[in-house]
């Protein structure tokens, strides 16, 4: 019903940027909450970053300051943009859409299916 597609990941040298992409598409009339995790090998899966259909938004604080969350409604896309990344910063990143979907009472969470940053030291 909700497709998620996600673009934008590689690999950098510590110090650089990357931007994140992530588009929904399929029988969605809206969405609400928008956000970005990530999941380093052999640890679990952590939020870095929420944002609201009201544009209000969230971060964990390990990318405070250096990761910036937005979002264009009408092309139902959340962007993730990544400055001054750290190898720390190395995971797959899922976006995940609380979707508005056609004949659905209740929000539908749909994911990505990740993407690799890798940063190098």
């Amino acid at each position: 019903q909700v497709q998620v597609v996600e673009s934008g990941g590689g690999l950098v040298q510590a110090g650089g940027s990357l931007r994140l992409s992530c588009a929904g598409s399929g029988r969605l009339f809206g969405i609400n909450a928008m956000g970005w995790y990530r999941q380093a090998p052999e640890k679990q899966r952590e939020l870095v970053a929420t944002i609201t259909n009201r544009g209000n938004t969230d971060y964990v604080d390990s990318v405070k300051g250096r990761f910036t969350i937005s979002r264009d409604n009408a092309k139902n896309t959340v962007y993730l943009q990544m400055m001054n990344l750290k190898p720390e910063d190395t995971a797959v990143y899922y976006c995940n859409l609380k979707a508005l979907v056609a004949g659905r009472s209740r929000e539908v969470d749909a994911w990505g299916q990740g993407i690799q940053v890798t940063v190098s030291s």
